[in-house]
């Protein structure tokens, strides 16, 4: 028998001994959710304590295709509901955020939806519930992130960016990098799919229903706005920065990452060091990289021998992101050792911005990330506020003011976002206090 190596596992598998495993609420039953459930089952000490989810049908039927019986799976409408069900080994399902993360047996909350006002909502709902918040809502969380972290830090819990998602694993590259005493000049991730910046759904059907994905989500990933908003996630837990706006996302492969994501003086692309980007080149996604400097000849002789580069610029690799595979595992070290494994700074340095696919109308509300309106672009935070910039987190659901050409960004002035949803709201809260420290500074 092969011995357990992890200390993460062992402090698990104690709890499950003592019979109190890590108590897991979901939000969502999509893709991601469906992942969640299969591989909370598969982590001893872990458990599904209860999925709150709009149509309770179908987070039924995918609870059930998974492995739980049905007779074993029941609606809950209360946080009371919801813990009795869990105290005599039933799962839950409630179509009330609010009654999930109240559940006194709920330990921890991950957020699978991929909206950014509903992701907002939930973490607000997790924290005012002393609950510890996993957002696997990137959106949201280049969106409002640090006030929810701030939120969070103030009534004592943790909220973080999941494990398994690319932002999350570039930064553990970073994180050892950053042990060893190496300089860090750039860090990202290799683009899965072909870019193509005008892509819709009805484009993309067929390979969505091959994939078993959802055409909006594909095109989420094609026409660039998943890059965007990862670069930028990775760029506001850091500090470092996109080099330009929309970043190079040169056609380096792995074997020269090293080579091209390094400073112009040194033959590369990049105007200075500490950037975030990504490569659409061969061999690198679906992992992430860092590319990190040495200036002690030991250093980069000792490297070079071990086969890391010829230096002085090496690329540190992880060939692999395992998504909401690795997502619990971000729930466990938030329980067991209050440890993020991610989380935003108190003040941004980059903005997922919104560029128009094609010709908006006046009157035009724009639909979802992914549609056929709007894209995601990186900027500088400077940049992003000096063109009044409307942030991607906020472009569902706002209505157009004046003409807009494909390709412009929207703006302040020529785009008003929805002011009823939370999410507008608290980031109008932030913004208005950033030109407050700002003017003071």
């Amino acid at each position: 028998m092969i011995a357990r190596v992890s200390p993460l596992l062992a402090d698990l598998t104690r709890r499950e001994a003592e019979g109190r495993p890590v108590s897991i609420g979901v939000v969502g039953a999509g893709q991601m959710g469906t992942d969640l459930a299969v591989q909370i089952a598969r982590i001893p000490g872990m458990r599904l304590g209860g999925i709150a989810v709009r149509n309770i049908g179908n987070a039924i039927d995918m609870a059930v295709s998974v492995g739980h019986r049905r007779d074993r799976v029941v609606t809950a409408k209360t946080s009371s509901a919801i813990d009795s069900a869990i105290e005599r080994g039933a799962l839950p399902i409630t179509d009330d955020i609010d009654a999930l993360t109240a559940a006194g047996r709920i330990d921890v909350i991950l957020d699978a939806t991929g909206n950014p006002n509903t992701g907002t909502a939930i973490a607000l709902s997790a924290i005012r519930n002393g609950k510890h918040m996993v957002m696997m809502n990137v959106e949201a969380d280049i969106t409002i992130g640090r006030y929810l972290h701030a939120e969070a830090r103030s009534a004592g819990i943790i909220y973080t960016g999941a494990a398994g998602d690319e932002p999350a694993a570039a930064i553990e590259l970073i994180g050892f990098a950053q042990s060893l005493g190496l300089d860090i000049v750039c860090a990202g991730k290799g683009k899965n799919n072909p870019l193509k910046y005008d892509a819709v759904p009805a484009d993309y059907e067929e390979e969505a229903r091959a994939r078993n994905m959802n055409p909006r989500m594909l095109v989420e990933f094609v026409d660039g706005s998943k890059t965007m908003v990862e670069m930028v996630a990775i760029a506001n837990a850091t500090g470092l920065i996109p080099d330009r706006p929309g970043m190079h996302g040169p056609a380096a492969a792995r074997e020269t990452l090293a080579d091209i994501l390094i400073p112009k003086r040194d033959g590369g692309v990049l105007a200075g060091k500490g950037r975030v980007d990504y490569s659409t080149g061969k061999g690198v996604a679906p992992g992430v990289f860092c590319v990190v400097e040495s200036d002690n000849p030991r250093i980069i002789e000792r490297m070079a021998d071990l086969k890391v580069g010829k230096g002085p610029y090496f690329c540190l690799f992880r060939p692999y992101h395992l998504t909401s595979l690795e997502a619990p595992l971000s729930a466990a070290r938030a329980v067991l050792y209050g440890q993020p494994d991610m989380v935003p700074l108190d003040r941004p340095v980059a903005e997922a911005t919104t560029l128009a696919k094609r010709d908006l109308a006046v009157g035009e509300t724009l639909g979802k990330i992914g549609e056929t309106e709007y894209r995601a672009w990186a900027m500088t935070h400077p940049e992003a506020r000096a063109a009044k910039a409307v942030p991607l987190g906020l472009a569902e659901g706002a209505k157009i003011l004046k003409p807009v050409r494909a390709g412009e960004t929207l703006t302040y002035d020529n785009c008003a976002p929805d002011k009823s949803l939370i999410v507008t709201q608290i980031r109008h809260q932030l913004d208005a206090a950033d030109a407050g420290l700002m003017a003071a500074e």
